[in-house]
């Protein structure tokens, strides 16, 4: 009985230890299967963007220079300087046209002043003298009738009257032209006026607030009309313009939304739209220009500051997502996937959707929750064992 009970026992310990070998051998074939990186598919928010790199932009440049030929007495800015709308840039020598708009004035001041309150008291003291001699000619022409006075002295006194008349013509016509808004005064204001637009000429002004590019003028230089003297750029209504490569230009659409960070300030960003699509295609680039316009433009932004602009052209809520990774033989919307089965890789058709950076939109052929292989060296059915990709 004793011997049965060992031998059982030792049975026992061998068929345990048969089956332990087992294991081992089993577990051991597992862990010799490579390791390979997979991911989970997982629903979530997918955001489809599109970026690329460009630069600020003016809306427009002028190219500012003078409109007669004079020497440059000052000038007020240089390469950096912002302006404001009015803003003096430069004045050039001015003497000469000074002193015309001095003498216009002095004329105009003198008919004003002068000429006019004369032929005014001069039209005043004809028509007193008419008056006078009117009254003289009656009373004569009344002794005529009388035969109290000659016939001669009457006809002397006619034609005083008729001299006194004459004179009176004259001072009203005078005395017209120099009345306020009459002829020599609007000949006078035209002269003043003239003047005062040559003499504005000698001073050059920002037509809009904006940033000085160039300058090529400096004091003492002689210019004339058709030389550019500086370049200035508009800084109220500053844009992005992104060259995107032409493969992109289905996903793009006016009215886009777009964030965008300056190279120069990374830890900046500012929000901007699509302003505008390029009807063309650049041929030897293979990009269309984007214009984007700045939502609120910020401070720190300058003229041809280079950018990185992020496109959001699609948002889908709650989709399926697979990693980009782990697509394989993509045709269109189609394409295949190695799912992790039982430590293997099977092959499953997958139809696509909305295309992101990393990721994409599985329609059908994947659950949520199912390993997919990223790792492009394995091929589907062999044996693998998952390695997670945080």
């Amino acid at each position: 009985m004793a011997g049965s009970s060992l031998i059982a026992r030792r049975y026992s310990i061998t068929l345990g230890l048969i089956a332990l070998a087992i294991l081992a051998f089993f577990v051991w074939r597992i862990w010799q299967v490579p390791a390979v990186e997979v991911e989970r598919v997982e629903r979530a928010l997918l955001v489809q963007n599109v970026v690329a790199a460009g630069r600020v932009i003016a809306t427009s440049r002028a190219q500012v220079g003078v409109e007669i030929t004079g020497t440059v007495a000052e000038r007020f800015v240089k390469e950096g300087d912002p302006v404001k709308q009015g803003d003096l840039l430069l004045t050039l020598r001015a003497d000469e046209l000074k002193a015309r708009l001095a003498e216009a004035q002095a004329s105009l001041d003198n008919l004003r002043n002068s000429r006019r309150p004369q032929a005014m008291s001069a039209l005043e003291q004809s028509r007193l003298e008419l008056e006078q001699a009117q009254r003289e000619a009656q009373r004569r022409l009344d002794l005529v009738k009388t035969r109290s006075i000659a016939t001669e002295l009457y006809e002397k006194a006619a034609q005083a009257e008729a001299a006194a008349r004459a004179k009176a013509e004259q001072a009203g016509i005078v005395a017209d032209a120099l009345a306020p808004g009459a002829s020599e005064e609007r000949i006078l204001l035209e002269r003043v006026r003239a003047a005062e637009a040559a003499l504005n000429k000698t001073e050059l002004r920002a037509q809009f607030d904006g940033l000085v590019l160039t300058r090529e003028v400096e004091p003492g230089d002689q210019v004339q009309p058709g030389r550019v003297l500086f370049e200035i750029a508009r800084t109220d209504d500053a844009e992005v313009l992104v060259p995107v490569d032409e493969r992109n230009l289905g996903l793009l659409a006016v009215g886009q939304k777009a964030t965008c960070i300056a190279d120069a300030f990374p830890t900046e960003r500012f929000a901007a739209r699509v302003k505008s699509i390029a009807p063309a295609i650049d041929p030897q680039r293979g990009t269309v220009d984007v214009r984007l316009s700045i939502d609120q433009l910020a401070d720190y932004l300058r003229e041809d500051m280079t950018v990185t602009a992020t496109i959001t052209t699609a948002e889908v809520p709650n989709a399926t997502l697979v990693p980009n990774d782990a697509l394989r033989d993509v045709h269109g919307n189609s394409a295949n996937v190695l799912v992790l089965q039982l430590n293997k890789a099977v092959q499953r058709p997958v139809k696509l959707g909305l295309r992101g950076l990393t990721q994409s939109q599985v329609l059908d052929g994947l659950q949520a929750g199912e390993t997919v292989i990223t790792s492009s060296l394995v091929k589907a059915g062999d044996r693998v064992r998952a390695n997670y990709v945080d």
